[in-house]
């Protein structure tokens, strides 16, 4: 009969023994589902649950169950608000994305998202800078995409090794195409936009012109853009372009599309 109860609930310091807190569950609060691993922002209540909305949108909803939820990675019990929250206006990212509060930075992931430069490694912190350091992904710049099927080898890509590459001009009969047709990996995803250069896909109206100058074959482009506008060198360019640059809505939809794609391809579960 000794077992028959198992272990003496009163053996050890009881006195000691962990509580999981309490936190309200008010709006805007990222917490993540212990048993599914759904992550989002509170955003209300129904029939005694809470409502939950990941980045993408997605809502689902979750009983007020004791130690239910991670909160930074520690167990924690929701609990509906005694008083009314006020409701705000929800905050939003460079990106478009629902922001998250009180949430920090992942450490960096394997995954990687590989862009032509170091511009397009600007223009890409400066819209969704935000959603990857949420996601714990990184952005490196490669100095071009001549040797991209040697440097996707030496990456070693894998299920939990992901890599998106964003690649300019990518459209059908360019030398960027057949670069790309060379790198064949269920684990890497290229994709890009159709403009000659990541300048090219900021919006004109953003930088006060009517369109982009269009620079004769042979020519360099970026010096040929300056040469039309008036500027005296490249990088006085870019620095006018990046800081007329806030948001997704100042650049071209297909440059929007390639990197949404990217980072939901590199943050797939494996």
């Amino acid at each position: 009969m000794a077992g028959r109860y198992g272990e003496d609930v009163l053996a050890g310091d009881w006195r000691r023994r962990k509580v999981t807190p309490e936190v309200d569950a008010e709006p805007d609060l990222v917490v993540e589902d212990a048993d599914s691993g759904f992550c989002g922002a509170v955003v209300g209540f129904e029939a005694g649950a809470v409502v939950l909305e990941d980045r993408h949108g997605k809502r689902r909803n979750f009983p007020l169950l004791p130690a239910a939820f991670l909160l930074d990675g520690r167990p924690v019990t929701l609990r509906r608000p005694s008083r009314a929250s006020v409701p705000t206006a929800r905050r939003r990212t460079a990106s478009g994305s629902v922001a998250v509060d009180n949430v920090r930075a992942q450490v960096a992931k394997a995954s990687r998202i590989w862009v032509e430069g170091i511009h397009d490694a600007a223009l890409v912190e400066r819209i969704w800078g935000d959603d990857l350091r949420i996601e714990g992904v990184v952005v490196e710049p490669l100095d071009g995409i001549d040797a991209l099927d040697a440097e996707v080898r030496g990456f070693a890509p894998g299920p939990t090794r992901r890599l998106g590459v964003l690649v300019d001009h990518l459209v059908p009969g360019s030398k960027e195409s057949r670069i790309v047709a060379r790198v064949n990996s269920p684990y890497v995803l290229v994709t890009g936009h159709p403009y000659v250069d990541v300048w090219q896909a900021v919006k004109p109206a953003t930088l006060g012109i009517a369109a982009w100058p269009v620079v004769p074959p042979g020519q360099p482009w970026k010096e040929g853009v300056c040469a039309a506008l008036g500027v005296a060198e490249p990088a006085g360019m870019w620095r006018h372009i990046l800081s007329r640059v806030n948001s997704f809505a100042d650049v071209e939809t297909p440059l929007i599309n390639a990197m949404e794609r990217l980072i939901d391809f590199v943050t797939e579960p494996a």
